[in-house]
């Protein structure tokens, strides 16, 4: 029976190149070595309490079960997922050969491989239904989507998706799960805002730190959407420039210079983009200290600060607050 499978490809997405060059997927957790070695995933929980002896003993379970996943219970013929942050679209491929252990393949840190032949089309997470959005944005690194292989099938193939409510086969709920598929979800209503709400809801961001605000009018903004300080008369240092760009593409070198060129010269620069950023873009913000903030990162922040923003602010994106076990 083919087994659907989402594989997360590294922390930051910077497997993809190699995985579409490649044919692969691959997973870490190199300090097990090869994993068919373990006869049974117990003898891998008990190696994994004895190497991550400083990790929590739920953390060290997940591991290593997922490691006995990817090398075990992965076929030939099972479909994967993967999801590009950048562009925020899924990608699917079919495996071809199951596990092998080499540190030769893609990195010497993600050993751990299997051969897939990757579909030229990819989806976006906006066709999605909501079910699958939920289950989709899961923390962990292998894991099964079965419920979803359907609705997958049909968008791949330019097909209105049929869709039903999962069956919940995951037994396997841990606390890094739960708060991932939040903050998944308030990445999608993020999203969903427009250019002026999202210079708002940075704005609102700011006063919550503790600054002084002043955002730039509809027009043309010189390359500064906002400008912040500690006092009232915008006198106190640090005094900083921002700049919100709120797409689906990459923000690029070129618009981090500008930043860095408008005035206040002597201020300190924040270049937010939902979009994410272009190589040559984290080159010129690490060279000139610019802070450069991606819609993942900018989520965290509204978090942490959620609940001293603006009560305007808020009504951009209103969160509920939910308690869960320690």
């Amino acid at each position: 029976m083919m087994k659907w499978w989402m594989v997360r490809a590294g922390d930051h997405n910077e497997l993809i190149p190699i995985w579409k060059q490649k044919g692969v997927a691959s997973i870490g957790w190199a300090e097990f070595g090869d994993p068919k070695n373990y006869s049974t995933r117990e003898a891998l929980i008990e190696k994994a309490h004895k190497i991550y002896e400083e990790e929590k003993p739920a953390t060290r379970i997940t591991w290593a079960s997922q490691v006995w996943r990817f090398s075990h219970e992965i076929k030939v013929g099972d479909r994967i997922i993967t999801y590009a942050k950048d562009k925020r679209e899924y990608l699917v491929g079919t495996v071809t050969k199951e596990h092998e252990y080499d540190e030769t393949i893609v990195d010497e840190y993600y050993p751990n491989v299997i051969h897939v032949k990757w579909e030229k089309k990819q989806i976006p997470r906006d066709q999605l239904s909501q079910g699958a959005k939920n289950s989709l944005g899961s923390t962990l690194t292998v894991f099964r989507v079965d419920d979803w292989g359907d609705e997958l099938e049909r968008l791949l193939a330019g097909k209105e998706p049929v869709v039903s409510e999962p069956e919940d086969n995951e037994d396997e709920v841990i606390k890094e799960d739960f708060v991932q598929k939040a903050l998944t979800m308030i990445q999608d209503k993020v999203d969903q805002l427009d250019p002026w709400q999202m210079q708002e809801l940075v704005a609102g961001l700011l006063q919550a730190m503790g600054y002084n605000v002043k955002i730039s009018k509809k027009g043309p903004d010189g390359g500064v959407d906002i400008l912040a300080h500690k006092d009232a008369f915008g006198f106190e240092k640090p005094i900083i420039k921002v700049q919100v760009k709120h797409r689906k593409s990459s923000s690029s070198g070129p618009e981090i210079q500008q930043l860095l060129g408008a005035h206040p010269i002597d201020a300190n620069s924040l270049f937010v983009s939902t979009g994410g950023f272009t190589t040559a873009a984290e080159n010129i913000g690490k060279q000139h200290n610019v802070k450069l903030i991606d819609l993942e990162e900018l989520v965290n922040l509204i978090v942490q600060w959620y609940d001293k923003m603006p009560n305007e602010t808020r009504s951009l994106l209103p969160l509920q607050k939910i308690y869960i076990p320690e």
